[in-house]
């Protein structure tokens, strides 16, 4: 795999001819328009097939897979025009390898929406270890507030993802509320109702783990939330199932701040079999316009948590998408769009824009003009900036990566992660 940088002149077609590829394998990797236009510094991964096969009559997706020695979910990660299900036709050419062969592995989670479209979710999930429905609530009786996760379970069975059961205290408003986790972590009531509830869901649906948010708590709960998730870990641990809680971005112990203070690294690493990093956010709908997870931010963070949990339980949060900006930015009133990056290249593409790439972020940018004359800047990620957020899980031995979240398109990622790591099973 290579990344090629799009050049003043060329198309989809001479450059998918200079690579010796066919031009829909070149639209497919990288989710191009049909009509095949790009944008001037738009990048687009580059993939070589090294071995082939051509499906004969009677064949089936499995038996191929079986006589080259691969599972069928690395079958699907090397073919995605089959979009993770198994329909093939005699004549029909599948690639069983690539030039390049990972034998790093990795473990990768995947957050969901119900409302994911089925071909979207089928086409990512053999790319996943886990997937995680967002998101359970609960009450102020300790009672779970479910969802609507039987079509995301099912898929998640029949390509062979593990489930992960979400809890988090966000509200119908949107919101993470203070009070409902204050009461959690400080009602023992409450708190037993919670644990016995969240114990039969998870055995009821066939969940293998429990990942657990919650944001925005006050400092002074600090210790009742690492103690909580502890209580879960000796309950839950017995059964097989892990606990995996998300952390705040912090880069240090004492770093202020409302979404910080809550969140006690060494204590909570201490108490879970695993922490996400949700090192993502740093560009956000309402600040100014900027990367929404630059590399040295994302650095940081990791070198900080580092120093307080081992490396083996560390997941990097990754972000599948971006924000247009209205121009000029104004604090309190200004507010950002999100988009996909598919949606991001589309607008480039659309209004003549050229993309840059900072060196400082290592993430895309460009500004255009709408058709009203407004003025825009557009930061997301491509296949540049997620290749070099996921470099940074061998260089410091963390265990895995956790991307919110699917329901964002994204084919350049999947490509590229399925050309740098083998996806560990659960």
């Amino acid at each position: 795999m290579l990344i090629h940088v799009v050049q003043p002149g060329e198309s989809a077609y001479s450059i998918a001819l200079a690579y010796g590829i066919p031009m829909s394998q070149l639209v497919l990797d990288n989710g191009l328009e049909s009509s095949g236009r790009l944008a001037v510094g738009q990048a687009l991964v580059v993939q070589f097939p090294l071995q082939t096969h051509a499906v004969q009559p009677g064949e089936t997706a499995s038996s191929i897979a079986a006589s080259y020695g691969l599972s069928l979910r690395q079958l699907y990660r090397n073919n995605p025009i089959l979009g993770g299900q198994p329909d093939i036709y005699p004549g029909e050419t599948l690639v069983i390898a690539y030039d390049s062969q990972p034998e790093e592995g990795l473990t990768t989670n995947g957050y969901a929406y119900p409302f994911i479209p089925a071909s979207l979710l089928h086409a990512v999930l053999p790319y996943l270890t886990y997937l995680t429905p967002f998101t359970y609530g609960f009450t102020s009786t300790g009672a779970l507030v479910e969802l609507d996760d039987g079509a995301l379970l099912s898929a998640a069975a029949e390509l062979g993802t593990a489930p992960l059961m979400h809890l988090s205290t966000l509200t119908e408003s949107g919101g993470f509320s203070n009070e409902l986790a204050h009461l959690a972590l400080t009602d023992q009531v409450l708190q037993d109702t919670l644990i016995n509830s969240l114990e039969a869901m998870l055995l009821q649906k066939g969940y293998q783990g429990l990942d657990v948010d919650f944001e925005y708590l006050p400092p002074e709960d600090a210790g009742a939330y690492a103690a909580f998730l502890s209580r879960l870990s000796d309950r839950l641990r017995p059964l097989g199932l892990p606990i995996i809680a998300a952390l705040a971005p912090k880069t240090s112990a004492n770093q202020q701040g409302t979404l910080y203070e809550g969140h006690d690294y060494a204590a909570i690493g201490a108490a879970v079999e695993r922490v996400l990093l949700m090192t993502y956010e740093w560009g956000y709908t309402y600040g100014p316009p900027m990367a929404v997870a630059p590399l040295p931010n994302v650095r940081r963070v990791v070198e900080y948590a580092l120093t307080e949990i081992p490396a083996e339980k560390l997941w990097l949060g990754v972000p599948l998408y971006g924000y247009d900006w209205p121009l000029p930015f104004v604090q309190g009133r200004t507010k950002a769009r999100s988009l996909s990056p598919q949606e991001a290249v589309a607008l480039a593409v659309r209004y003549g824009a050229e993309i840059q790439y900072s060196p400082q972020s290592q993430a895309p940018w460009f500004r255009y003009t709408d058709e009203h004359g407004g003025e825009h800047e557009v930061w997301f990620e491509d296949a540049r900036s997620i290749q070099a957020k996921l470099d940074l899980i061998p260089e410091y031995g963390m265990d895995g990566v956790g991307y919110w979240n699917l329901n964002r398109p994204f084919p350049q990622n999947w490509r590229v992660l399925n050309a740098l790591f083998s996806v560990r099973p659960e």
